[in-house]
């Protein structure tokens, strides 16, 4: 896991209080060579789109 992909887990966890299960099942599902975590978050109905536009917010400004 990189960087940018470890420090993304810790907003969605710290910020947006999403639990540890639901983002381990995101990163299992995920296509291993894209961060699409967000994407799989919100596909599974694991985060809302407020959420999910929240995680864009962020990611722009990392």
């Amino acid at each position: 896991m990189d960087t940018n992909q470890t420090r993304l887990i810790t907003f969605l966890k710290e910020e947006l209080a999403i639990p540890a299960a639901a983002i381990a099942f995101a990163l299992r599902y995920q296509d291993q060579g894209t961060n699409l975590l967000p994407m799989v978050l919100w596909q599974y109905g694991l985060i809302t789109l407020e959420q999910l536009d929240q995680i864009f917010d962020w990611l722009e400004t990392a």
